[in-house]
């Protein structure tokens, strides 16, 4: 399990009791130590998909089955990384067309 797998909303209740309360949870981490903690999950999955490609591509691979599946995973943890980008692009775009 990746660490975008991991990522949980809190619920608007809990966002509510935390206002009133004046309490912020440190606890969890905010979003951009979640957000960091991804991306290095992302780029760790990056990195056994490139060893996998070289041990491919110098014949010095073990199993041809769990190479297929580093390269795999590393092509959708980095499909995903860019749709959340683009997401987090689009969101701050109509932000900034809506304030005024």
């Amino acid at each position: 399990m990746s660490g975008i797998d991991k990522i949980a909303s809190p619920s608007t209740a809990e966002l509510f009791k935390q206002k009133e309360s004046g309490i912020e949870d440190n606890s969890a981490g905010g979003f951009a130590d979640k957000l960091k903690n991804a991306l290095e999950d992302v780029n760790e999955v990056q990195q056994k998909g490139d060893e996998a490609m070289a041990d491919l591509a110098t014949g010095q691979v073990k199993d041809l089955h769990q190479a297929a599946i580093a390269i795999g995973k590393a092509e959708m943890h980095m499909k995903l990384m860019l749709e959340i980008r683009n997401k987090a692009l689009n969101a701050y775009k109509e932000l900034s067309r809506t304030q005024m």
